[in-house]
């Protein structure tokens, strides 16, 4: 026997095939990235989608098939044939959906979901109700089920391969087409024969079988946009969560601020506490509340976007931005954003410019100390030279006096280039010596850099003059140094004994004009027992400022 199909009716199960596709194919691309509980649930609205599709598609083909005779559908095959779609996409999408899936399981997803199509058109097609019967050739319905299933595994391994939307909607055309083609090469396989009269039982009628297409086409249709919005409202409360940011909007109108659990946890607020916007000023300081009104009174009076930070009497600090929609008048409706806890970074941001701060003074005293530094090497080196007779005594006098120099640079070092223990200067200087030949009384007193520096230089000059012509210069001379500070001043009384008899100089050499220019006051006294020195110094109060050294020891006194 013949049987038609209306040219309408092909059309349209083909764009609700490539709908349905594309619906399914979008939610098995979102389940592919999640985890758990969450992947299967996003797996089962896209297997939902699919069935739904194919059987939708299918009986919207078969309102065009027209045997000749009558046609209603058994209630029970029909939803039967239904579920046998859901559950073998569900199945096909759990092999197939993992990103390390490879090609056997791509397949095999691919085998399932063309057995499904086409187990969910014959079994529909046994719904059918008529006085005719139906029979089948074995060549097209092998042929169906293969087109079903290439159409399946290309469909598939398209919408795996990249998730991109042209991509999804070449894998939406792909399937859809494909199912459509196995729905046409199975009619093509179908026989009819000539029955018995219907039976008593008419079943469901296509008239109402319409209805349930149609119903079933809005649901894929409001399941996909549902899915979508759930999807991206998960994806922005996930991210919103991650950041530790909340979500905030306010009524412009009504002056009514809505703020999301995380921000009401920023605030301090339970999630179920009550809430206002009045209660908001008073979390934060006088400071800060006033710098927020203002901000929201310009964000509003000129329509602008919102943005402000502010502490609260905690002392964390937030940060509040704020998109503003305008109405189609150019009006503010309602300001949209997110709050964030900032406190960290602006502890470090306070810490950052700190630590610049602190940078740019030590870059500064660096600076100063290495003129002086260089200045005072440059004195050395002048007054070295003048009082030399000749190259090996200049060299020798000007090593000594610059390893004196590094010396007390060592020990401002060793403690920041802040302070050094008076002891520790005169111990640099007589460290080869034994404790019974240098004496070393007085308290222990930290000196500022600017006093170390020019105590370092004075005693490298007293202690040069002792071994090469006072007390040192024999094994049994002795030297004595005694120091104590008189409120701002430091006195040392240097006694040298044993030793060679002294004779009083007839000029003034380097040593004895440095320590003079440097010190507040000096006494020498040349008794012919020993070398005698009493000295006093100015202590400062401000271990980071070197005194220039060599300006003192160029200067008309000298």
């Amino acid at each position: 026997m013949h049987h038609d199909h209306h040219l309408i009716y092909p059309l349209l199960s083909s764009v609700v095939a490539v709908f349905g596709s594309w619906t399914a194919l979008d939610l098995f691309r979102r389940a592919r990235s999640h985890d758990g509980l969450s992947r299967a649930q996003w797996i089962g609205l896209s297997a939902v989608a699919m069935g739904v599709s194919i059987w939708s598609m299918h009986f919207v083909a078969m309102l065009g098939f027209n045997p000749g005779a009558p046609v209603s559908y058994a209630p029970g095959t029909t939803v039967a044939s239904l579920l046998l779609a859901v559950a073998g996409t569900a199945l096909a999408f759990l092999i197939s959906g993992p990103s390390t899936a490879r090609l056997p399981r791509l397949l095999g997803g691919g085998a399932l979901m063309g057995l499904s199509i086409g187990g969910m058109h014959y079994l529909g097609m046994s719904a059918i109700r008529s006085s005719v019967v139906l029979g089948y050739q074995p060549g097209w319905v092998a042929a169906s089920v293969v087109v079903a299933f290439l159409a399946s595994a290309a469909a598939l391994a398209a919408v795996r391969r990249n998730s991109r939307s042209r991509w999804q909607a070449g894998a939406a055309i792909l399937l859809g087409a494909g199912v459509v083609a196995m729905h046409y090469t199975a009619m093509a396989a179908v026989v009819l024969e000539p029955g018995s009269a219907l039976h008593h039982d008419q079943g469901v009628s296509p008239l109402w079988l319409a209805f349930a297409v149609a119903g079933l086409t809005l649901l894929l249709l409001f399941l996909a946009l549902g899915a979508s919005l759930m999807d991206q409202r998960q994806v922005l409360s996930m991210a919103l969560r991650a950041g530790r940011m909340g979500y905030w909007e306010m009524d412009i109108p009504r002056r009514r601020l809505a703020l999301s659990e995380q921000g009401r946890g920023l605030l301090g607020f339970a999630p179920d506490a009550p809430f206002d916007q009045s209660m908001v000023a008073g979390l934060m300081t006088f400071e800060s509340s006033a710098r927020r009104q203002a901000a929201l009174d310009r964000s509003i009076n000129e329509g602008v976007d919102y943005e402000v930070d502010y502490e609260l009497l905690d002392g964390r600090w937030l940060e509040v931005r704020g998109l503003m929609i305008l109405d189609g008048g150019g009006r503010p409706l309602r300001l949209v954003g997110t709050i964030q806890d900032v406190t960290a970074h602006r502890i470090a941001f306070q810490a950052l410019a700190r630590s610049e701060a602190r940078q740019r003074i030590l870059i500064n005293e660096l600076n100063h100390r290495v003129k002086n530094t260089l200045a005072t090497v440059l004195s050395i080196a002048t007054l070295t030279a003048r009082r030399s007779d000749d190259v090996q005594t200049f060299a020798k006098a000007f090593q000594a006096r610059l390893l004196s120099l590094s010396a007390t640079h060592n020990l401002l070092t060793a403690e920041g280039w802040q302070q050094a223990e008076l002891r520790d200067i005169f111990r640099a200087e007589f460290g080869h010596y034994n404790d019974d030949q240098v004496l070393l009384e007085g308290p222990d007193i930290r000196l500022g850099a600017e006093n170390v520096l020019t105590l370092g230089l004075i005693a490298h000059e007293l202690a040069t003059n002792a071994t090469k012509y006072g007390a040192l210069s024999r094994p049994e001379g002795r030297v004595r140094v005694q120091w104590r500070t008189d409120g701002g001043t430091l006195h040392i009384a240097w006694r040298e004994s044993g030793g060679p008899p002294v004779v009083t100089p007839e000029r003034t050499g380097f040593g004895s004009r440095l320590i003079t220019s440097s010190a507040t006051a000096t006494e020498f006294r040349y008794p012919e027992t020993g070398f005698e020195a009493d000295l006093s110094l100015r202590l400062f109060e401000r271990p980071s400022t070197t005194p220039d050294l060599a300006e003192a020891a160029l200067s008309p006194a000298s």
